[in-house]
């Protein structure tokens, strides 16, 4: 149920934003010690040892000075406002795998000087404040199969396939899991939903397959990385070249790790090591020991998020918080399942703590607008009532009085 606006804002929690800012600098601390060794020697980096550290701490400083503007804004204001956000990047996202910088066999960014723009990383905030707003507003109608999921699905196919047409397999798997827990955050009907997963299944196993016979040169070698992690020994030198690397790393980190800087698998062995295996980096020097209270540490994060999302009173603030909170848990879940060897590899980052701009930024807008959500359930009491009350209590007083 809604509550009413006394015109009061809460304090945003405080812990949440502790964590955020902690995870943040430790970021940049594991940049620094897994691209030092590489960038100081590397001409594209101008042979400097902080070169990618210097480029971290710019987005950070960026990223956090955001948080605070979002988080001062009523989170209300982007029920509607979203759009101001949400068309630019659609535009980027249209316009990038024609005139976008290509970069690993995508076209992705747009080169802005040496630095560049990610416009997917954007959609994925856009489309979480565009879901909750359509969902929220539909209400009990979301549970009808033709007037709540049918327009719910079209829109995350549509980016879908804009991001697809870069192409980008994992933000779409990040996406299209991230919009299924908002979709059932929001109350759908289970039902349906299954019903849904399995036409949209057969949709994409026919455009993987029609995909496949057009370009089966292109598509073996994304196959072959995909189904890598079934065994990471098979091809060491080409497509399991990556798992390989950073599951020695692994390895070598043991119980107690190498000690802090002293990765040997980020010296030109381990491609991305500062990015995409910046967790492989963190479990070689830090170890099994050092890895797991990084992991918890994280849970807890996710946890404080999710629990400011579902103290929130209002429906918009609880699926938009539990959507941010999800994109972040669904990355770390993605990223770190690939560089263990769980899951197959898809070059998605560690939310807060690979290098990258577009991702650290966005990261930190979705902070900003949880912890605006934060100042919801915080929000004082109005003087006004407080007055009233105790007026009203004087008053009984007399009467209780002459009673006796």
């Amino acid at each position: 149920m809604k509550q009413k606006n006394n015109g009061l804002r809460g304090r945003p929690d405080f812990l949440l934003l502790v964590l955020t800012l902690l995870l943040v600098g430790f970021g940049l601390v594991m940049v620094f010690s897994a691209s030092s060794n590489t960038a100081v020697i590397s001409k594209s980096s101008n042979f400097d040892a902080l070169y990618f550290t210097k480029r971290q701490l710019i987005w950070a400083v960026m990223g956090i000075v955001s948080m605070f503007v979002i988080m001062n804004i009523p989170y209300t204001v982007f029920k509607k406002g979203f759009i101001l956000y949400f068309i630019p990047v659609l535009i980027m996202l249209i316009l990038v795998p024609f005139i976008g910088k290509e970069l690993n066999g995508a076209r992705s960014w747009f080169g802005v000087g040496s630095l560049g723009i990610q416009p997917t990383e954007f959609a994925k905030l856009g489309l979480i404040l565009y879901l909750g707003s359509l969902i929220s507003k539909k209400g009990d109608n979301f549970r009808d199969f033709k007037k709540g999921l049918v327009p719910v699905f079209i829109i995350i196919g549509f980016i879908c396939g804009l991001i697809m047409m870069q192409p980008d397999l994992g933000a779409c798997i990040v996406i299209g899991a991230c919009s299924l827990i908002i979709i059932v955050a929001g109350g759908a009907n289970l039902k349906q939903l299954f019903l849904a997963g399995i036409i949209i299944s057969s949709l994409v196993g026919a455009w993987a397959s029609i995909s496949i016979m057009k370009d089966p040169t292109g598509w073996e070698y994304r196959i072959n990385r995909f189904t890598a992690f079934m065994d990471p020994t098979s091809d060491e030198q080409n497509s399991t070249y990556q798992l390989s690397r950073s599951l020695q790393a692994l390895g070598h980190g043991s119980i107690t790790g190498a000690g802090f800087g002293h990765s040997v698998q980020k010296l030109h062995y381990l491609p991305y090591a500062y990015s995409d295996f910046i967790f492989s980096v963190i479990a070689e020097e830090f170890g099994f020991i050092g890895s797991l209270l990084f992991l918890l540490f994280y849970l807890f994060f996710l946890w404080r998020g999710l629990l400011v999302a579902l103290r929130c009173p209002d429906t918009y603030g609880t699926i938009v918080g539990v959507g941010i909170i999800g994109l972040f848990a669904v990355q770390a879940l993605v990223n770190i399942g690939g560089v263990t060897g769980a899951i197959p590899l898809t070059g998605v980052t560690l939310p807060f703590i690979s290098h990258g701009g577009s991702s650290l930024i966005v990261s930190l807008l979705g902070m900003g607008v949880l912890l605006s959500i934060s100042r919801e359930y915080n929000r004082p009491e109005k003087p006004q009532q407080s007055r009233t009350t105790a007026k009203h209590t004087q008053t009984l007083r007399p009467q209780h009085s002459a009673r006796k």
